[in-house]
């Protein structure tokens, strides 16, 4: 029987969908305490939906999951009455949601049932699951259809269930060490805060263009300005950019921020935050990750950007190698080099291909030349230098943090060197933002911040290999196209 054919017969099945139901218990809650509830031998309702159906003439076995947990249930004719089995036998498919009235005992191969005295169907399923239709062994329909991968698949709901677990540890975490959470706009006149391609809208009402923002940073200083010294937000951002195994163009980050603190400070907070989070969530000091075992007990690795540079991709001076060295290196590297691009953004890409994916460990790679970044602050000892890091676990960058840049006439200079780029075709660019630099005019303490790539730490905790596996609804291709 086609697709189509059991639809059809399905919806002369279908009775009334109720308002409200009769619900005493979770499943879970009855599977802990069955033993207590089986022996007060006392009559509960219980709902979910059907799995599975085992017929035995007379009797049929059945389970319901409410999405906590899965019970077997137990109809049989001498017990429910001749007209309410036939209806049961004659309209229930798998997949229906049902109320269940009964007592709850064990099987004579002790699995915990409850027996029907009393049935009611509340919803109707009328397509088939995939287990029972064709299955779900198109990656991407699963990504499209979710819901159904959810329902059939065990490992990726318990893998979603961790996601919301690491995202409410880390959230304790910074809670506990009085940062404050806050909100802040997810469309904004200006593209700022990171260098990357965004997402442009517009309003009609205001007649105004505006941009899906690619991270909270600049709104998140100026609260720095205001007085709030420690700030964060588990934001949604986006960026006009590739999808591949680690970039989705919307993703969640967490962005912090501290006043009073440099890079050097918050490089040892995260370190430790991140090792709370892991023995809390893990219950254990290692991890795998693809064909590596990632150990958090020892203290990270600390490796300058330059010296990276030199031992993996095999550059002799980095620090002094002019454009067309980088430009050179990064051909032979096979990597496109575009005209308008600076030395920076070409070390970037060599750093991104050929360095990163090498560095397994936990590593701090630290000290980056100055155009790398437009808000980062510059070392004292050298100016050509920025006091910025990434942390790199396993080829994935998780975080990226720097001392915040509060000198507003060095900013002024470095948005002006941006909007020179944006000019010559570079499209990721942070530009001049007259509103931030007022704000920094009045005054912003020393602070430091950091961006941390939720979905990567996903990944990185679940043994995930790509991005859209831990983002339930990722972006995806209309299927008609």
């Amino acid at each position: 029987m086609g697709l189509e054919e059991i639809r059809e017969e399905r919806i002369k099945k279908i009775g009334q969908y109720p308002i409200s139901v009769s619900r005493d218990f979770e499943i879970t809650e009855v599977l802990e305490k069955f033993s207590k509830f089986s022996k007060a031998k006392k009559q509960i309702f219980l709902t979910g939906r059907i799995k599975a159906i085992r017929s035995h003439g007379g009797s049929i076995f059945f389970d319901i999951d409410d999405g906590t947990g899965l019970l077997q249930a137990y109809i049989k004719e001498d017990e429910v009455g001749k007209g309410q089995f036939s209806l049961f036998t004659d309209t229930i498919d798998i997949g229906d949601f049902v109320e269940l009235k009964g007592t709850l005992f064990k099987t004579k191969k002790q699995e915990k049932t409850i027996k029907v005295s009393k049935w009611r169907i509340i919803a109707k399923s009328l397509r088939p699951l995939p287990e029972k239709w064709h299955g779900l062994k198109d990656v991407e329909e699963r990504f499209r259809k979710r819901y159904l991968d959810l329902l059939m698949n065990k490992e990726i709901k318990e893998r979603f269930l961790l996601r919301s677990k690491i995202i409410s540890e880390i959230r304790n975490l910074l809670d506990k060490d009085g940062f404050m959470e806050v909100e802040t706009p997810i469309l904004q006149n200006l593209a700022g805060g990171a260098l990357a391609e965004p997402f442009t809208t517009h309003h009609n009402a205001l007649a105004l263009d505006l941009y899906l923002r690619l991270a909270p940073e600049l709104f998140l200083k100026k609260l720095l300005v205001g007085g709030f010294n420690k700030v964060y937000e588990m934001s949604r951002d986006f960026r006009n950019e590739g999808i591949d195994a680690t970039h989705n163009p919307e993703f969640t980050m967490l962005e912090l921020y501290e006043s009073y603190c440099d890079a050097e400070y918050l490089r040892g907070f995260i370190e430790k935050i991140l090792k709370e989070l892991i023995k809390k969530v893990c219950k254990k000091k290692e991890i795998i990750y693809g064909e590596n075992k990632i150990s958090f007990a020892k203290k990270f690795s600390v490796i300058s950007y330059f010296d990276v540079l030199k031992r993996t991709a095999l550059m002799p001076e980095p620090e002094k190698a002019r454009r067309e060295d980088f430009a050179l290196r990064a051909k032979q590297f096979g990597i496109e080099v575009e005209d308008f691009e600076t030395k920076e953004k070409i070390a970037d890409n060599i750093f991104k291909k050929i360095c990163r994916p090498k560095i397994i460990q936990p590593t701090f790679v630290v000290d980056y030349p100055v155009g790398a970044s437009p808000l980062a602050k510059r070392k004292p000892d050298n100016p050509e230098m920025i006091d910025r890091f990434q942390l790199i676990i396993a080829g994935l960058e998780i975080v990226n943090g720097f001392s915040e840049l509060n000198d507003p006439i060095d900013q002024r200079k470095r948005f002006g060197e941006q909007d020179k780029l944006k000019e010559k075709g570079e499209k990721s660019v942070s530009p001049s933002d007259e509103d931030y630099l007022e704000a920094l005019e009045y005054g912003m303490p020393p602070a430091a911040g950091l961006g941390l790539g939720i979905d990567r730490l996903i990944m990185l905790l679940t043994n995930t290999q790509n991005i859209r596996e831990v983002i339930l609804f990722p972006t995806l291709r209309p299927k008609n196209e």
